[in-house]
């Protein structure tokens, strides 16, 4: 038996820590939970939950940007998630810098709200509601699982709504709303800190004392215990969807995490559903291969559960036949128990998960995650040692009792059906004759209004009232036609380089200021001239403007991205000669053009002359 030690201690203010040593690798696995999910929302505030799973990620008040960025320069791993019950959040980083992860962790618990404004606000919201949209609204079968969700935890259920929320909830928050939901649950009082791998328990509570020692403890906040469905008789439901294979879902309430009905509920699940030999999928979709996929979900919660089959009809084959027949496949396991081969190949396969998990000291599922899962919903990190006991207890008995007292009658049937065929229109055109073109287009280009800087740049405005979008762009007469001519594609190179560092800003945090406002500039160096263009919504396009006159007017062609731009160039010019269009090109406009007249060498260059830019300073140090 495998067992993992480990301590905890609560520190003054509330905050659980959990240290587990592992010398194994120089790396070390930081944790956090917050004890709130969107089950801790309120009917008309949901999806703040999740909302803060990106909002923790864009800075806090000592580092007001970025949470990614000096973690993976660190060559670290981080992410994080969001459920109805908890948020997490973890980093995986070499051991030297450990400092770093809990001085980050520590001023984003304690110090998030600081640099939390309206425009970052606005920003995450925005990016919630499109992850919203791509993930259940655009997606096939996506809003099948929001139907079911509904249905299976009537109102006011905490489960009933998904942990994404909606868009009106997400468009009627307020500010206040948001860091109102911020103080009441993200503080150490709610907050579990588990850290594993290549540390000394001594050294490192002291560190987690030193950063998160002195954070203000936070309200108390009531626990909800097991609430279950409530859901009575069975429900019908149908949707049309964009999906060319029908699909039916069958969905049950289940018992919470713990409940002596959990393993055998996971058990079954695995034998009906698990792997190319499960009932389902063996009957179903191998030998009456009537269905395309076959399978069924089982997931317990911290106060309630469920278990969601779901069939997909092969082609050509009616849905109601095909749910028809996992039906009876359902029934079978009451006339026909499981074996015991069955029950201990899902056992093998749960033995096997459960050890490949724990090989892992960080990331999803891993022993700092496991230490938290088990501290926050049992207050007992120690199940970590024992939770597989209760899956290898579990007899053919078990699991036919779950089978029929649990999965019942109770439950909602969701069938999404391919949205009806179109058929054309009878035919009133002769389409054997060409039409001939109607009066020509009267078309008046828009008139830009023109004006000059007292530096005697020119400045040309087009104003357009619709959409909230500038375009813009800066158009310097220095285009390839003026590269000398023993260095072709220096102006070309030279545009590469403008956005790779100014007197103030690095590469990366040029890049991550025109991410941040959803904008990005385009470096252009033509035969005639070279062009920075963006296009950014009109309400940050003063930061825009600004971010792009700074690469104009202070670029520093740092000596490192020098090196890599070069690199990278090279690289594509070699990959050229592999590309008959490349090479055509390359030759093309000396063909047409003299060598010495601006227009006969390539806009890219050659490997010589790319190669020559970056030894000018070393020649003239020379």
């Amino acid at each position: 038996m495998v067992t993992i030690s480990f301590e905890k201690q609560t520190l003054s203010n509330g905050l659980d820590v959990i240290l587990h040593e592992d010398h194994t690798i120089p790396v070390v696995a930081v944790n956090v939970w917050y004890h709130v999910g969107s089950k801790d929302e309120e009917i008309g505030r949901t999806g703040f939950a999740h909302l803060f799973e990106h909002v923790m990620f864009e800075g806090s008040k000592h580092h007001n940007s970025s949470h990614f960025e000096p973690l993976q320069k660190a060559g670290a791993n981080l992410n994080g998630s969001t459920t109805p019950d908890r948020t997490n959040y973890w980093e995986d980083v070499p051991t030297n810098y450990l400092d770093l992860a809990l001085w980050l962790e520590a001023d984003r618990m304690g110090y998030l709200l600081d640099a939390l404004d309206q425009q970052r606000f606005d920003i995450q919201r925005d990016v919630v509601k499109n992850e919203r949209r791509q993930s259940y609204e655009n997606r096939p079968y996506g809003m099948a699982y929001w139907h079911l969700q509904e249905a299976l935890y009537p109102m006011p259920h905490p489960y009933h709504w998904m942990t994404i929320g909606s868009q009106e909830d997400l468009d009627a928050a307020e500010l206040d709303d948001i860091k109102d939901f911020f103080k009441r649950f993200y503080s150490p009082t709610n907050a579990s800190l588990a850290i594993a791998g290549d540390i000394k328990m001594g050294d490192a509570l002291e560190l987690v004392n030193q950063y998160f020692g002195d954070l203000p403890p936070g309200e108390s906040v009531p626990r909800k215990g097991r609430h279950d469905s409530g859901l009575k008789g069975r429900i019908e439901l149908e949707m049309r969807d964009k999906v060319t294979l029908p699909r039916a879902y069958v969905a049950w309430p289940t018992p919470p995490e713990g409940d002596i009905d959990d393993a055998p509920l996971e058990i079954y699940q695995a034998i009906m559903s698990d792997g190319l030999t499960s009932r389902l999928h063996k009957s179903l979709v191998y030998e009456k291969q009537i269905a395309q996929s076959a399978g069924m979900r089982y997931h317990s919660s911290e106060i309630a559960g469920q278990c969601v089959l779901s069939v997909t009809a092969a082609e050509g084959q009616e849905l109601a036949k095909v749910e028809a027949a996992a039906d009876a496949e359902m029934a079978r396991l009451l006339r026909e128990p499981p074996t015991d081969e069955e029950i201990t190949r899902v056992k093998n396969r749960i033995e096997a998960s459960h050890y490949r998990q724990l090989a892992r000291i960080g990331g999803f599922g891993g022993r700092a995650d496991q230490l938290n899962h088990f501290s926050v919903f049992s207050s007992n990190p120690d199940l970590i040692n024992t939770s597989l006991d209760k899956y290898m207890a579990v007899t053919r008995e078990d699991v036919m009792r779950v089978a029929e007292s649990v999965l019942g009658d109770n439950q909602v049937r969701l069938r999404v059906l391919p949205e009806p065929m179109l058929s054309p229109a009878a035919a009133k055109i002769d389409r054997s004759v060409m039409p001939p073109p109607k009066s020509e287009p009267v078309f008046t280009p828009p008139t830009p209004t023109r004006t000059k800087l007292s530096n005697g740049m020119g400045i040309s405005v087009v104003e357009q009232r619709g959409l909230p979008i500038v375009a813009f762009g800066v158009l310097m007469d220095a285009g390839a036609s003026r590269d000398p001519e023993q260095l072709p594609g220096l102006a070309g190179f030279t545009a590469q380089m403008l956005p790779e560092g100014t007197e103030t800003k690095s590469s990366q945090d040029i890049a991550q200021a025109f991410e941040f406002i959803g904008s990005r500039i385009s470096a252009d160096g033509r035969r005639e001239y070279t062009l920075l263009s963006a296009e950014t919504l009109t309400k940050h396009w003063s930061a825009a403007l600004e971010l792009t006159a700074d690469l104009v007017l202070s670029p520093s062609f740092p000596d490192h991205e020098l090196e890599r731009v070069r690199r990278e160039h090279l690289t594509e010019l070699r990959r050229g000669k592999d590309e008959p269009n490349a090479v055509a090109e390359q030759l093309m406009a000396s063909l047409v053009f003299q060598s010495d007249s601006g227009y006969g060498h390539s806009l890219s260059g050659t490997e010589l002359s790319i190669g020559c830019l970056l030894y000018t300073s070393d020649a003239a140090d020379e």
